[in-house]
């Protein structure tokens, strides 16, 4: 297993660095091969597609780390996504951009909706509406943060405050 983590976080390096110059879209999974000398076949052992890959690459950096973390108020979850994203902003600005099959933007929602579902169930308190809710709030950060992403100016401490005072939430 040692070397197919290796090779996954050499195609992940590979393809961070040229999404900070070009958008995903042009970007071809030969383009990452040759970025990081490795073959297509070795890319396609380990990723059905580059979607995949801009996905495994939040899933191993940020997901994995937060579940880990065991994060304990709604403040502090928030904070730890905006900074993670602030952090990789050229990267995420990027991958949030593409829309469509195998999308990030649908992959971030799906993995937000049950932790915002957790984190807000003072909000999210008709029990009838907790679907609507979920995918009403997921959608909404969603939106904010590719919004603040791209424009960049604000840190994510007030990013957080901002969203924590728009959704009523009290901090637990």
């Amino acid at each position: 297993m040692p070397d197919s983590s290796i090779t996954k976080k050499a195609l992940a390096a590979a393809l961070k660095r040229l999404m900070a110059d070009r958008p995903l879209p042009k970007i071809s999974v030969g383009d990452i091969c040759e970025a990081c000398s490795m073959n297509r076949k070795s890319f396609y052992y380990h990723f059905k597609d580059k979607y995949d890959l801009v996905n495994w690459i939040f899933y191993t950096e940020f997901v994995e780390r937060l579940l880990d973390a065991s994060v304990q108020d709604s403040a502090s979850f928030l904070t730890s996504v905006c900074e993670y994203f602030y952090a990789n902003r050229a990267f995420y600005v990027n991958a949030l951009e593409q829309t469509g099959q195998n999308s990030f933007s649908d992959y971030f929602a799906e993995m937000m909706s049950p932790v915002i579902l957790t984190h807000y169930t003072d909000v999210v308190d008709d029990d009838d509406a907790h679907d609507f809710y979920t995918t009403f709030y997921t959608d909404a950060f969603l939106c904010a943060i590719k919004r603040w992403l791209r424009d960049g100016s604000m840190t994510p401490e007030r990013f957080v405050s901002l969203i924590i005072r728009a959704t009523g939430h009290k901090n637990n």
